[in-house]
């Protein structure tokens, strides 16, 4: 098996890369769960060529797995299945029918408030277009 096969047959989680908070939590994936997906920022990324919009990526991670795509509370399901032994039992558990809703309904939460969350900071709550801005000095 060639590496590039083997590169391609491991998933990829796209997350904010501008987003303290959202930081903290790929460090804490890269440390915690040893069988863990290729992770880079989204801006870091050719979008188009993954087949995601900027839109996608500002809202929730995204994890691309063998073609398949999938975001939010479902991309860290499959995050935490593909990583084995009882990060699997987790994500398993966050796809059963009422879990998998509730699920949604907190990443929705902790999404929005992600500014708030540890590590968070007030630019981790804007749009990436407004921290351009803020970059430029506009």
């Amino acid at each position: 098996m060639s590496s590039l096969s083997a590169t391609e047959a491991t998933p990829l989680l796209i997350f904010d890369g501008d987003c303290a908070f959202c930081t903290r939590c790929v460090r804490f994936i890269e440390r915690r769960i040893r069988r863990h997906p290729r992770i880079q920022s989204w801006q870091r990324s050719d979008l188009a060529e993954l087949g995601l919009t900027q839109e996608q990526c500002e809202t929730a991670v995204q994890l691309i797995e063998g073609g398949r795509k999938t975001s939010a509370h479902v991309a860290i399901a499959h995050l935490l299945i593909y990583g084995k032994k009882g990060w699997a039992v987790l994500g398993y558990l966050l796809l059963v029918p009422g879990v998998k809703q509730i699920a949604g309904v907190v990443y929705r939460w902790v999404a929005k408030n992600r500014d708030r969350m540890p590590g968070g900071t007030a630019e981790c709550a804007l749009p990436q277009s407004e921290r351009t801005e803020r970059e430029i000095g506009n």
